[in-house]
């Protein structure tokens, strides 16, 4: 259903929304979001298309905005305000309200969506064309918690991604960015097959695709490699190549639709990466009404760092960064070596953390647990002969009395030494059985009645 209004007001297209919903038999609002698609008449019709197509994952209220150009000074003074309400099949699952904005008003265009917009739903901004340099301060960027542009759709998508790093806030997103990501998500997956270290990469697309590039800067920033740029026909991304420590893994599409996806010691599979259309890319992008951290991160890493025609050919010249080999440890043969690599003297080890040059368990001397009538605090022992062992004579006493050591005082069993306890109550030893254990039993009268609980008294 079609309701067509000229001259009109944002009162008059709530009322053509009400009237046209109870024509059609619905008039309850099932709808999870406002999606506002700022865009020129010439391609309104394809970003409402795709806007239609979306919708069918996403209900929504789906507001057009396009701003028409006055002809002439005396048009431009005029301000004017036509709408068209669809409601039913012509807007898909939701409902769609074309605004054509003529004069003033078009430069206060946030004043018109504002009264039309969902309440307590989030609001999506879509520009499909000429997105504004800063998409959070514009006035109708403001009023939503997604901002979509497409660096595709721009006369220069390189610099279009300069202008986004520079001015990103969360909640800013790019049709380029979903277009990769069956891409990522293949390349994740063969990174998991195998157990390698990744050393340098390289990215083969057309020359003006932002997709190309966004790819690039995501597998810089998260692998910390370098990233090689390299310009082919096309269509689009053709190719991408990450070199390993366990080989080459290559996934290369040329048609546009089937890929080949090559592992090290694997035999090539076909996989689907076929490019998608403009409607699967925003339902993807209406998934997540959150900031994408990635986006920002991969985003921010720089297309400069990458370089364009010329700088590719530079890197192309430039070695790959060279790997420190890591440190092997040699395996022990047998546990007891013969007498004559006993002797031999221990090579140097290379680190401070290697095993090389220690000692076997069975080369390491045996060790006798010192006992206490061993030590002496002088550093000499008082051991004389097989007799004496293990106990002490008047010198270590007075050695211990220099040393400021508590003195030992010597029994007169068998020369044992004991260590004197000062003197006073608190230095004395409870007698067992002196205090009593468990809870006394209570007297009734003259009668001890016997506590409960306790073992004997039932």
């Amino acid at each position: 259903m079609k309701i067509d209004l000229t001259d009109t007001t944002a009162s008059k297209i709530n009322k053509g929304l009400v009237q046209a919903r109870r024509a059609i038999g619905t008039p309850a609002v099932g709808m999870v979001l406002t999606l506002v698609i700022v865009t020129d008449e010439e391609n309104a019709y394809d970003a409402l298309k795709a806007a239609n197509d979306a919708s069918r994952a996403h209900p929504s209220r789906t507001l057009v905005v396009v701003k028409r150009v006055s002809r002439s000074p005396r048009d431009r003074t005029k301000s004017r305000l036509d709408a068209e309400v669809r409601v039913g099949a012509d807007a898909g699952t939701g409902e769609t309200v074309v605004l054509r904005l003529y004069g003033e008003v078009a430069n206060h265009a946030q004043s018109v969506v504002l009264p039309l917009l969902l309440p307590d739903a989030p609001v999506v901004v879509w520009w499909s064309v000429d997105a504004p340099r800063d998409p959070a301060s514009d006035p109708l960027g403001a009023l939503g918690q997604r901002r979509v542009t497409d660096s595709y759709a721009a006369e220069k998508p390189v610099d279009e991604l300069r202008a986004r790093a520079e001015s990103y806030e969360p909640g800013d997103t790019d049709l380029a960015w979903a277009r990769i990501t069956p891409w990522r998500s293949m390349l994740a997956a063969a990174l998991d097959q195998i157990n390698c270290e990744v050393i340098s990469a390289e990215v083969a697309g057309e020359e003006f695709n932002p997709s190309v590039e966004l790819l690039a800067m995501w597998l810089a920033d998260r692998l910390h490699v370098h990233v090689r740029r390299v310009i082919s026909a096309g269509p689009g991304l053709t190719q991408v190549r990450m070199e390993t420590t366990g080989g080459p893994i290559t996934l290369h599409r040329s048609d546009g639709t089937m890929a080949t996806l090559a592992l090290p010691g694997q035999p090539d599979r076909a996989v689907a990466l076929k490019r998608r259309e403009t409607s699967g890319l925003l339902a993807e992008e209406l998934r997540r009404l959150d900031p994408d951290d990635t986006y920002a991160s991969a985003l921010r890493f720089g297309v400069d760092r990458l370089g364009g025609t010329h700088s590719a050919s530079r890197r192309s010249e430039a070695p790959a960064q060279a790997t420190t080999p890591l440190p092997v440890r040699p395996v022990q043969e047998s546990a007891e070596p013969s007498r004559t690599a006993a002797s031999a003297p221990a090579p140097a080890s290379p680190a401070g953390d290697s095993e090389v040059g220690r000692p076997s368990p069975a080369q390491m001397p045996r060790s006798r647990r010192q006992t206490r009538s061993e030590y002496s605090p002088t550093g000499r022992a008082s051991r004389q002969g097989a007799d004496g062992a293990g106990r002490r004579g008047p010198a270590d006493h007075e050695d211990r009395g220099r040393a400021g050591l508590p003195r030992l005082r010597l029994g007169r069993a068998h020369g044992r030494p004991q260590r004197q306890r000062p003197a006073g109550r608190a230095g004395r030893r409870a007698r067992p059985g002196r205090h009593r254990l468990g809870p006394a039993r209570p007297v009734v009268g003259r009668r001890a009645v016997p506590a409960r609980g306790r073992p004997g008294t039932q």
